[in-house]
């Protein structure tokens, strides 16, 4: 049995990136009118801060990628216009990590950064669901059909939910 190749850290972090949509996209898809502006607390953001906020993330780490470090801190658009900027944001930056352009800084950085706060700030927005009573279904994302560069809207139906 032949054994698969390493994956390389680019390719890692296109993984993660198209983990990032399908999570993501869960979290996004099918929440209840005003979930955009739902407080869990005085303190806390709302879900449409959240959302603005991963992708203003995901846009520096592309400026990061490039050597060209800029944060931008948007102001939150409709739900559905973030939603759509949230993957317009990865399908930039998983071209960009997809080509034969340098890297200006380490694959490792840009994990432990950008990548890593938008995973966060996608668990919140999950949270958040539970929380303003739209759960989003667990799932076995181990058996999720993940695949590098599908970053967009559309993804596989999930594979084993659970309650």
């Amino acid at each position: 049995m032949a054994k698969k190749p390493a994956a390389t850290d680019r390719s890692l972090l296109r993984h993660t990136l198209a983990t990032l949509a399908y999570r993501g996209g869960k979290a996004i898809r099918g929440a209840p009118e005003n979930f955009s502006q739902f407080r869990a607390g005085d303190s806390t953001r709302t879900p449409g801060q959240i959302l603005s906020h991963i992708s203003d993330v995901l846009d520096w780490g592309l400026t990061l990628a490039k050597g060209a470090q800029k944060y931008q801190n948007s102001e939150p658009l409709s739900w559905e216009k973030d939603s759509e900027r949230f993957h317009a944001s990865l399908k930039k930056f998983d071209a960009y990590l997809g080509s034969k352009k340098p890297l200006a800084c380490s694959a490792e950085g840009l994990f432990q950064g950008p990548v890593a706060d938008a995973l966060t700030h996608v668990g919140q927005i999950a949270m958040l669901r539970r929380l303003a009573g739209s759960p989003v279904r667990a799932e076995n994302y181990q058996k999720a059909t993940i695949k590098a560069g599908s970053v967009g809207a559309r993804q596989a139906a999930p594979k084993q939910e659970f309650d």
